[in-house]
């Protein structure tokens, strides 16, 4: 299955930079065109338009739906998170986003703090949305779920042994923790998420005993940890779920062999729960269309949405109504740590500052 691609719709245009200026060399826009009718039968153009890090197939399709259910074109801007998040912030109110959708709490808490998002609220999304999966001033809202779990070498580790993120600084694991760099907004976002409940001295002194124990300078993607689990290099990664599933359903078969030789393992289960984050979306500051911007964040929130999103992408709901998919139940229930999201982006810049203090690269 090749990986699944967000934003844009499938009858796609390219649009010339008059509708979204300024488009960088990285980015590309796409756009469905529809058009609703107004009770004299005149055509009445809508539209909402996206800056967007995410781009999955399942996102493209839910977007060409939302278009032929309300009669609102969608375009689409793609680009890397901090590019967009920078553009928002040099473009100021003439951006004609309207909408900023990305992955990691961490990148939604920084887009707020430079004042590039604004409150918005909706019955539809108090209910769709747990208060912990939304920033506490309703700047963004959590669409999507991964968890950030252990993958293990089915062959060398016995499940047994694992218990939770503080235990793998125990010598026991001295030269066998893979994990991505410091610069990662995942693991910065679950060192954040350390500091929100344990306090910062405990989650630098975690930082640093992963740092003793690590099986080589870090260096790659979530992807890379678990193939250099597979090949000796380490015996326990550090991982979200969501590349997990990537890799079960790769097109390359020699991806799909590394994951079946993995084991997944959810931490803490007895204590403070696994570390959660989310892909998300918020109005942005400049928008021109805001109710078409609620509209779409309402839309994938809902429960047929939160199900392709689950089944097809590898993700848990958002929504609590809404169960995982068969594969994501396949690794096993779990619970989750319970603080609401909006501490990942307030200890940023804490958990950075830690990582450079123990050395963490």
């Amino acid at each position: 299955m090749k990986k699944r691609r967000f934003a844009g719709m499938l009858a796609v245009l390219t649009l010339a930079g008059a509708v979204l200026t300024g488009c960088s060399a990285t980015s590309s826009t796409t756009s469905v065109q529809t058009k609703s009718s107004s009770p004299q039968g005149e055509k009445i153009s809508q539209v909402v338009n996206i800056y967007s890090d995410r781009h999955y197939e399942t996102d493209k399709l839910l977007l060409e739906e939302f278009s032929k259910e309300t009669g609102v074109k969608v375009n689409v801007i793609e680009g890397k998170s901090d590019e967009l998040i920078e553009r928002l912030a040099r473009e100021g109110k003439d951006s004609q986003a309207d909408l900023l959708v990305t992955a990691d709490v961490g990148r939604l808490h920084r887009a707020k703090e430079q004042g590039l998002l604004q409150s918005a609220e909706s019955d539809t999304l108090s209910k769709n949305v747990p208060e912990n999966l939304k920033d506490k001033d309703n700047q963004w809202y959590g669409l999507t779920v991964r968890a950030r779990v252990l993958v293990y070498a089915k062959d060398r580790v016995d499940p047994s042994q694992l218990s939770t993120y503080e235990d793998l600084t125990d010598p026991k694991w001295n030269k066998k923790i893979l994990v991505r760099g410091s610069d990662s907004i995942y693991n910065q976002s679950l060192l954040a998420s350390f500091i929100a409940v344990n306090g910062e001295e405990k989650a630098k002194a975690w930082a640093k005993g992963i740092v003793d124990n690590m099986a080589r300078t870090p260096k790659g993607s979530d992807r890379d940890q678990a193939k250099a689990v597979v090949a000796g290099e380490g015996d326990v990664a550090i991982m979200n779920t969501y590349y997990y599933g990537l890799l079960l359903n790769s097109s390359d078969s020699e991806e799909v062999k590394v994951a079946k030789q993995l084991g997944v393992f959810f931490p803490n289960q007895t204590t403070t729960g696994t570390h959660i984050n989310v892909s998300g979306a918020g109005v942005t500051a400049s928008a021109k269309n805001k109710e078409n911007a609620i509209k779409l964040v309402e839309f994938p929130s809902s429960e047929k949405a939160q199900k392709q999103f689950s089944e097809a992408n590898f993700e848990y709901p958002a929504n609590p109504a809404v169960e995982p998919s068969d594969l994501l139940k396949s690794w096993g229930t779990f619970k989750p740590q319970t603080i609401n999201l909006t501490k990942l982006g307030e200890n940023n810049k804490n958990a950075v500052q830690i990582f450079s203090q123990v050395g963490w690269k």
